[in-house]
């Protein structure tokens, strides 16, 4: 029997945007929103992994044209790069206060956590992958985690926690976790000015750069 001692442990990264984006935020990072998200999972790797593919899940902002706009930029820096993009969507509401009455519009983001559970189960389904590297700390992802270590023994998934959004339901769950530190966010920038696919450059918002 020959074995294949140089065969690496395939990676898939699956980033859930809006948890890794707050969780920067909360944790004072919000400097390292220009995040190169391929550069990062290789940081993350160790020597004997090879990266796959890193998909992005998030949901198109609405109401606020300064804010569409920055996203819209980094979602176009993100796919110049190689990186997919999933969406789910906001949806629109109302939230009434309790105490006064008062109602205000609100939307919340929908359909992420069903995505990527459905990708990760997928994607074991198909061999795509001997690792899943999870990014982010939702808990609603603990039931599909639970379930690719139960249907497919030879897979595991790896929780990586953005800043700020390690909890322990979701580390029981996974085969093992860590947390991402600030080096690492730091280590891992875009360019400030980028070429798209298409050839026009993209600059990072002048909000978004480190003072």
């Amino acid at each position: 029997m020959e074995y294949n001692f140089e065969r690496k442990e395939k990676v898939i990264a699956y980033v859930d945007g809006f948890n890794l984006y707050f969780g920067m935020v909360e944790a004072g990072f919000g400097y390292c929103k220009w995040l190169d998200l391929k550069l990062l999972v290789q940081n993350l790797l160790k020597p004997n992994q090879a990266l796959i593919e890193v998909k992005y899940f998030t949901s198109r902002v609405s109401h606020n044209p300064d804010k569409q706009k920055r996203q819209s930029l980094y979602i176009d820096a993100l796919k110049s790069i190689g990186v997919k993009i999933i969406y789910g969507n906001y949806q629109d509401g109302n939230v009434t206060c309790l105490r006064c009455g008062h109602i205000w519009k609100s939307a919340k983001e929908k359909m992420t956590d069903v995505n990527i559970a459905t990708s990760i189960i997928i994607d074991a389904y198909k061999n795509e992958y001997d690792m899943a590297m999870l990014i982010s700390g939702d808990t609603d992802l603990v039931p599909p985690i639970r379930e690719v270590h139960a249907l497919f023994k030879d897979k595991r998934v790896m929780i990586a926690f953005p800043p700020k959004r390690h909890n322990k339901v979701l580390a029981i769950a996974a085969k093992g976790s860590f947390v991402i530190g600030r080096k690492k966010l730091t280590d891992s920038q875009l360019n400030d000015e980028i070429s798209s696919l298409s050839g026009f450059k993209i600059t990072i918002p002048v909000s978004w750069k480190h003072p």
